[in-house]
């Protein structure tokens, strides 16, 4: 079968018109007609948003053979608009995550503030808490469902993209190498300001600055998990040969391929 062909098979078993496949593909319903009445190939950019579209792999559209491949380990093409949703997602997904982890360390900064009576702290530590949890609520709306596969799958990209991902990815990790030392500098602050007068002082002598320690935490907290978040989701695109080698990548995958054999 020559590429026309698999492709005009193909867009047949998916129940697609050519317009509705030339859209998916961000092309024309001429160009889908060319391509399938053998008068030319698309460009490599639109052979992998195929593969996509229909679940083969590029040697079935490329080689003349009858049946698709199994072998669905060449990957997913991201498109750069793709690619620049999923970063915009990952900075507000990044910002929510971290204002719930933040408020809820804060949540217990009312206990040692209003003298340790449940009747004036619970209130208050109620409040911080619910916050912080409608803030994880949020993030979980933002996180949208399009995006979501390029966890669960080998990425591929167009190299100019790639090399353009890198080096942002490059740049931001260096910048942020200091943003998040600070951020981790808080946090062992307040926890061994805690930890110390709990475990071998115990004369209550630091109590008093409980709050402040707690507050240190939770700015250390928040700055960790914003930084952490937005640095993942780069490198999920511009590392993805070792985002891969996660165990929580493999998880994922398996989960995946169980549900598509279901």
């Amino acid at each position: 079968m020559t590429f026309g062909e698999k492709l005009f098979q193909l867009r047949k078993e998916k129940g697609l018109s050519q317009e509705a496949l030339a859209e998916k593909l961000n092309t024309t319903r001429q160009a889908i007609s060319k391509w399938e009445n053998g008068q030319g190939y698309p460009e490599t950019e639109k052979l992998l948003m195929i593969g996509n579209v229909f679940e083969v792999s590029m040697d079935y559209l490329l080689k003349d053979s009858v049946e698709p491949s199994d072998d669905k380990n060449v990957g997913y093409y991201v498109s750069k608009e793709m690619a620049e949703g999923y970063l915009l997602s990952a900075h507000r997904v990044s910002k929510y995550l971290a204002l719930g982890f933040f408020m809820i360390a804060l949540s217990f900064i009312p206990y040692f503030i209003l003298s340790q009576d449940p009747a004036r702290y619970i209130i208050p530590t109620i409040i911080l808490a619910t916050f912080g949890i409608g803030m994880f609520v949020s993030a979980s709306f933002i996180d949208e469902d399009q995006y979501k596969v390029l966890k669960t799958e080998s990425l591929l990209f167009d190299e100019k993209h790639l090399k353009e991902l890198t080096i942002r990815y490059e740049n931001l990790k260096k910048r942020y190498f200091v943003i998040n030392l600070v951020g981790t500098s808080l946090f062992v602050a307040g926890i061994l300001a805690i930890g110390i007068e709990r475990r071998f002082i115990n004369s209550g002598f630091l109590m008093p600055y409980y709050p402040i320690c707690i507050g240190l935490i939770a700015i250390g907290i928040h700055i960790i998990i914003r930084t952490s978040s937005v640095l993942d989701a780069y490198k999920l695109l511009a590392k993805n040969d070792l985002y891969n080698t996660k165990f929580i990548f493999k998880f994922q995958r398996k989960i995946r391929k169980k549900l598509d054999d279901l």
